[in-house]
């Protein structure tokens, strides 16, 4: 009889060749595919989805973790029929029919979105979020029911295992406390010098030569991956082929430079998974706060950092040609600007915790039943104008409609990028600690140590510990948010 962990381990290595499919069937969705052929790509993804769990809730995988105790496990095999286990757990509690509606439903609101968002068209777009609120709840009814938890918690443990509304709660109360306040220094410090602004236009084929000399900086790997151009910028595919993209304007090349290294940090962390483990759970990333974690430690604590932006300043100019704005210390400024405004991935990183607390307690609300989707604009404008002070009454486009996350029911992702700017602050500083002269080298334009220090802290781990384990053996300690707020203090203040 062959060993229950052998069957498992099987199974799980063709569900991983299915979410090779779907995850490079997804980035073309968003890349590549003709507008019209979004229906049928929607029923084939719902299909592969429906496979997919069908094979998942087979009774012969449950007969199989009920013998696979019996088994004698080295500790990475245990550590993997853990979150194989996770997994299961995870789909099995879900009807066949429920997993073909939310992906027909998500794919629907977030094709028309793509057309409804410029239009400023809510109406339409509210039409399509009602059903996939609808099929959201009831997804988290039933996982919370499972888990013995609240609707919300039940959502966010599938991006962040463990941790519950009760943790964001404290940790963005203690946050709420003292960063509306460091902002409105920041700024008043800031007005006392307006850098010069750019002057565009900037050709897009010089903003992509830019970023993939960034990319090649970095250490992305060309072999095993691309960037490309889609709506809302993003990293998908898988790690022997990851998918990257970015969107260009015209007018400033500092969105599509700074989103290319976001994203390509987290191309770092897929490319550099625990090889031997990526057909199995336990060679995924750990938690999507870690995730978050890399690509904002790229983009905030290395790219917004004077010695990296003093490599990159002659590289700019090489693209774009000299002018005022592009002198040293300028560029400089600019990059470390803080300006409250309407749009999360522009934002800067003291006012973007903002951005992502007012998702959460609006999205909170909405699983729970507290509000309906009718309520998110005036919610939305309200808590812009509370935290951020800037206006979006009737400016769904660059208010309420601007994310993509909420047209497939990615409800719970949004804490994630808050936690990830604290865990990538903590982790950067352990890094600075643990490497000898890591600044001087980032100076030189070498990021070998740096990344020597993730691969070896983070990437090779997959998602053999849990996340505070995670953490607390690369930096000493579970998540701490003082090294967030001493990093905002230091640099800006």
């Amino acid at each position: 009889m062959t060993p229950a962990y052998t069957q498992l381990h099987h199974t799980f290595t063709r569900l991983s060749r299915f979410d090779h499919l779907s995850a490079i069937a997804g980035w073309d969705s968003a890349a590549m595919m003709s507008p019209q052929s979004s229906q049928a790509r929607s029923e084939a993804m719902a299909e592969l989805d429906l496979l997919r769990h069908q094979i998942l809730t087979d009774a012969r995988v449950g007969e199989w973790f009920k013998d696979v105790g019996h088994e004698n496990l080295n500790e990475l095999e245990r550590a993997n029929l853990h979150e194989m286990h996770r997994t299961w757990h995870n789909t099995v509690v879900l009807p066949d029919w429920l997993v073909e509606a939310r992906t027909l439903a998500g794919a629907r609101c977030e094709h028309a979105w793509r057309t409804q968002r410029p239009a400023n068209d809510w109406n339409g777009f509210a039409d399509n979020l009602r059903e996939v609120v609808k099929l959201a709840r009831q997804e988290a009814q039933i996982r919370a029911e499972a888990a013995g938890t609240s609707r919300y918690d039940a959502m966010l443990d599938l991006y962040e295992p463990g941790l519950r509304a009760a943790d964001l709660d404290r940790i963005f109360g203690d946050l709420k406390t003292w960063l509306p306040g460091l902002l409105q220094q920041v700024v008043a410090k800031q007005a006392q010098s307006t850098p010069v602004p750019l002057q565009g236009p900037f050709a897009t084929e010089r903003q992509r030569a830019l970023g993939l000399q960034v990319m090649q900086l970095l250490g992305f790997n060309f072999e095993q991956g691309r960037v490309d151009v889609s709506t809302h910028p993003f990293c998908g595919g898988v790690p022997q082929d990851v998918r990257i993209t970015t969107r260009y304007k015209d007018d400033d090349f500092l969105p599509a430079l700074l989103g290319i290294i976001h994203e390509t940090g987290h191309a770092r962390y897929e490319q550099n998974r625990p090889g031997e483990w990526l057909s199995q759970p336990m060679g995924r990333a750990r938690s999507m706060g870690v995730h978050e974690s890399q690509s904002l430690l790229f983009e905030m604590q290395l790219a917004r950092s004077p010695a990296f932006l003093r490599v990159l300043h002659p590289w700019v100019i090489e693209q774009f040609g000299q002018q005022p704005a592009l002198q040293l210390d300028n560029f400089i400024a600019l990059n470390q600007r803080v300006k409250p405004g309407h749009i999360r991935v522009d934002a800067d990183e003291v006012s973007y915790p903002l951005h992502v607390i007012l998702r959460y307690e609006i999205e909170r609300a909405l699983i729970e039943g507290e509000i309906e989707v009718d309520d998110i604009p005036t919610l939305w404008a309200d808590k812009m104008q509370q935290y951020l002070g800037i206006d979006t009454r009737g400016d769904y486009r660059n208010g309420c409609m601007q994310d993509i996350h909420w047209t497939d029911g990615s409800f719970g992702y949004f804490p994630t990028y808050t936690l990830g700017a604290m865990y990538a602050a903590q982790l950067f500083q352990a890094a600075r600690n643990a490497v000898p002269g890591l600044d001087d080298a980032i100076a030189a334009g070498n990021l070998q140590s740096l990344s020597g220090w993730l691969k070896e802290n983070v990437w090779q781990h997959g998602s053999r510990f849990s996340t505070a384990d995670l953490i607390t053996r690369a930096t000493g300690e579970t998540l701490n948010p003082a090294f967030f707020r001493k990093h905002l203090e230091a640099r800006y203040l």
